[in-house]
C-alpha cells in the first residue's frame, strides 16, 4: 500500500489520474468488498500500477489495445486500471463466448495482449495460435510478477484518446467496436453522479458482468471514481445476503431480476436507497409490483454502448412516469427525429437520437458504418419512441423490430406489456414474421410461471379485447425460457430463426 503514496497525480485528466486521486482521498478506504474480503482503494491503485509495470514490459504502448476477458472478480479491477495506467486501450471482452468468438474480436481489435484468467486460460493456445502476434497472459501470472516491479507512473494521456472499445453484440451480423475516449466515459460518470445523486458513501452492487457497458460505467468507473466502494457479488443466489452484509445502497440490474426480486419475503430489510434498471425494457408491470413490495425507488433508465452508454434516466426525487426511460441525464440532449433528419413535435414518432459528450468516436476501423450511426454530432439510436408534453421519453420498438402489417406500423414492445398483465405470464416477446398477405404478422413467445399452464386462446382473447384486430399476433407459441445474452436481452434474432425453421410456428 505504501507505494501507492509514490504514484504521483499529474495534472491531465483520464480515467488512471482520476481515479489516482479518488483513492488518494483515502488509500485505507475500502474501495471493494468480496464477500468477507476487503480491498482498500491503496492496494487497488498500487496493483494497478505495477499491472501498468508489467505490461510497460512486455511492450506494450500508449494506444497498443488489450484484451480484458474475465468473469466478474476482484482482480477486474486492477487488470482494467493497469491497461488504463500503462496509456493502452481496454478491450473487455464477454467471458461467455467461445474461443472462435473471442478470437474474432482480438483480431479485428489488433490486440497485442489478452488478459485472461486460469478457468478462461485453457483458449489461449488456441487464440495464440491463430493469433501470432498475440501475447496470451493470465491475471494471477501478471499480480505475482508484477509485485516485484516499481509502479508505473501515471500516464499523461489526453482526454480525447481512445480509452476503450465496447464490441456490441452483433446481433445483426459480425459485433462492431464502440470507440468510447476517456472523456466520453468521464462525461458519463459525471453526468451519473449528479442524477443518481451519488455520493462517496455510496456503495454498488455489481452482480451484472463488469465487462458490459452498463456496469462498466454505472457499476465501476462511477464509484471508484467518487470514491465510493463496489460490493461485488460472489454468487447470484446469495445477492441479497451480500448486499446486507456489505451495506449496499444502489443496485443496478437487469428486469428479469427485478421481477424475481419482488416475491423476497416481508421480513427482509434491504440496505439500498435505489433499484436501477437497464440493458433491456423494464415492463410497466413489474415497476408496478416493485413499488408495492419496497419502500425504496426503481429507476429505469436508458442507455448504450455508443453512448457510454447512460442516456436517460427517470426522475430520483420528483414524477416518475411508467412505461417511460424518463428524461435526458444532465449534459446529454435528446431529439426525436424522421428519416430526413427533421425534429418532430411533442407526441411525434420517430427515432431518439442523441447528442452530448458521451457519444462515441465512431466504430472501430469502419468509417462507413460510423457514417450510418451519426448524423451530423446525433448518434442514432435505431429505437423508435416518442417525448411527451413533460419531456418524458417513451421507446415504442427498436426500429429494426417494427413491424409493418398491411403497411400500418406495428410496436411489437406495445403487445409485449399487455400480455404482461396477463395473470401467471413471466416473460413474453413478440416478433415479426413474413405474410403473404399482409406483409408481416406479430408471432408471441410466451413463458409462463413456474407451475402454471397457461391457455394460448385466453391470451389472445385477452389481447383481442385490448388491441386493434390487426395488430393481433397469428399465435402465442410457450417456452420454459426466452434465449438471451449475457445481459439479459432477449435475443430476438433466434426467436426469428426458431420461427422461420419450425414449420409449424411460420406457417399457422
Amino acid at each position: 500500500m505504501a507505494s501507492s503514496d509514490r504514484i504521483a497525480i499529474v495534472e491531465k485528466m483520464n480515467l488512471a489520474t482520476a481515479f489516482a486521486r479518488a483513492a488518494h482521498r483515502d488509500l485505507n478506504k475500502t474501495a471493494l468488498y468480496w464477500g468477507g474480503e476487503r480491498y482498500s482503494f491503496g492496494q487497488l491503485l498500487d496493483q494497478s500500477a505495477r499491472v501498468a509495470a508489467y505490461l510497460l514490459t512486455r511492450g506494450v504502448k500508449p494506444g497498443d489495445r488489450v484484451g480484458l476477458w474475465l468473469k466478474n472478480c476482484p482482480e477486474f479491477i486492477p487488470a482494467l486500471f493497469g491497461i488504463l495506467h500503462a496509456g493502452a486501450v481496454a478491450v473487455p471482452i464477454n467471458n461467455f463466448l467461445k474461443a472462435a468468438e473471442v478470437e474474432y474480436i482480438l483480431a479485428d481489435a489488433e490486440a497485442k495482449v489478452l488478459i485472461t484468467d486460469v478457468s478462461l486460460g485453457k483458449d489461449l493456445p488456441v487464440l495464440t495460435a491463430a493469433l501470432p502476434g498475440l501475447q496470451g497472459l493470465e491475471i494471477e501470472s501478471i499480480l505475482a510478477a508484477a509485485g516485484g516491479l516499481e509502479p508505473a507512473p501515471l500516464p499523461d494521456t489526453p482526454e480525447g484518446s481512445l480509452a476503450v472499445i465496447i464490441y456490441t453484440s452483433g446481433t445483426t451480423g459480425r459485433p462492431k467496436g464502440a470507440m468510447l475516449s476517456h472523456g466520453n466515459l468521464l462525461h458519463n460518470v459525471e453526468s451519473c453522479r449528479l442524477v443518481l445523486e451519488c455520493v462517496d458513501q455510496d456503495r454498488m452492487a455489481v452482480l451484472l458482468p463488469m465487462f458490459h457497458s452498463f456496469m462498466l460505467c454505472v457499476g465501476v468507473f462511477l464509484p471508484l471514481l467518487m470514491g465510493g466502494s463496489i460490493v461485488l457479488i460472489r454468487s447470484l443466489h446469495h445477492t441479497l445476503t451480500e448486499v446486507c452484509q456489505n451495506g449496499a445502497t444502489i443496485l443496478p440490474a437487469i428486469p428479469q431480476f427485478f421481477r424475481s426480486l419482488i416475491n423476497t419475503p416481508k421480513e427482509v430489510v434491504l440496505p439500498l436507497r435505489m433499484c436501477i434498471s437497464g440493458a433491456a425494457p423494464l415492463p410497466v408491470q413489474t415497476l408496478t409490483e416493485f413499488g408495492r413490495r419496497f419502500s425504496f425507488p426503481l429507476i429505469e433508465g436508458y442507455g448504450l454502448s455508443e453512448a457510454s452508454p447512460v442516456v436517460t434516466k427517470n426522475p430520483l426525487n420528483g414524477p416518475r412516469k411508467a412505461g417511460s426511460i424518463g428524461r435526458p441525464i444532465p449534459n446529454v440532449e435528446v431529439s426525436i427525429q424522421d428519416d430526413a433528419g427533421a425534429f418532430l413535435p411533442t407526441g411525434g414518432i420517430g427515432e431518439l437520437c442523441v447528442r452530448g459528450g458521451n457519444v462515441m468516436m465512431g466504430y472501430w476501423k469502419q468509417p462507413a458504418e460510423t457514417a450510418k450511426a451519426m448524423r451530423g454530432d446525433w448518434l442514432l439510436t435505431g429505437d423508435i419512441g416518442y417525448c411527451d408534453a413533460d419531456g418524458f421519453l417513451f421507446i415504442t420498438d427498436r426500429k429494426k423490430d417494427m413491424l409493418l402489417v398491411n403497411g400500418i406500423n406495428v410496436y411489437p414492445r406495445e403487445l409485449e406489456e399487455i400480455i404482461y398483465h396477463f395473470p401467471g405470464v413471466k416473460e413474453a416477446a413478440v416478433i415479426g414474421v413474413p405474410d403473404a398477405k399482409k406483409g408481416e404478422q406479430p408471432l408471441a413467445f410466451v413463458v409462463p410461471n413456474d407451475g402454471v399452464v397457461l391457455d394460448e386462446s385466453a391470451i389472445l382473447q385477452h389481447l383481442r379485447a385490448r388491441l386493434a384486430d390487426y395488430k393481433l399476433p397469428r399465435r402465442v407459441v410457450f417456452m420454459t425460457a426466452l434465449p438471451r445474452n449475457a445481459t439479459g436481452k432477449v435475443l430476438k434474432t433466434a426467436l426469428r430463426q426458431l420461427a422461420g425453421s419450425s414449420g409449424d410456428i411460420a406457417a399457422q
